[in-house]
């Protein structure tokens, strides 16, 4: 179900300088501000908690290790 929403002028002003793109909804905008604001799920937080321990251990590859591999 659809409904309307009042909000006032500088809340849209507001909404309109989030837009990623020109004909983004506000909708859109919206659930872009309401999905940075949820709490991470577990396996998320494991995935980055795996990801801290693997550059700590020294297992990554900077920028310039991989222009080289790719010879750029």
């Amino acid at each position: 179900m659809s409904t309307t929403i009042q909000v006032s002028e500088k809340l849209q002003k507001e909404l309109a300088k989030r837009k990623i793109y020109e004909k983004e909804t506000y909708e859109e905008v919206i659930w872009d501000l309401v999905e940075d604001s949820q709490e991470l799920d577990d396996v998320t937080k494991r995935e980055i908690a795996q990801a801290r321990q693997e550059i700590r251990d020294g297992r990554y590859h900077t920028l310039d290790d991989v222009k080289k591999e790719l010879e750029l």
